[in-house]
């Protein structure tokens, strides 16, 4: 799946985030990668704006979907991330 023209816009905003992704492949990371590192590294600009575009339903459900896939990918969030990002989506998303 393609990402759309503004989720790409967004990427290349952020594209320090993703140091380790060849500059190739960056616009076309897919949104499980883009909230997992939005909500590990980025501000909190980044992180409103990534609600905008994807809705906070969306997010939470990505970050749910990650976060109980596994404890391996449940250990991709700082812990501090996890909680803070655990507790406002069980508020405003579910």
């Amino acid at each position: 799946m393609e990402n759309s023209p503004e989720i790409k816009a967004f990427i290349r905003e952020n594209s320090s985030l993703f140091w380790y992704t060849p500059e190739a492949e960056k616009e076309n990371i897919d949104h499980e990668f883009l909230v997992e590192h939005i909500l590990n590294y980025g501000d909190l600009d980044a992180v409103v704006k990534l609600i905008k575009i994807l809705g906070v339903e969306t997010v939470g459900k990505i970050f749910r979907y990650t976060t109980g896939f596994s404890e391996r990918r449940k250990n991709n969030y700082f812990e501090l991330t996890y909680n803070y990002f655990d507790l406002i989506f069980k508020k405003h998303a579910f």
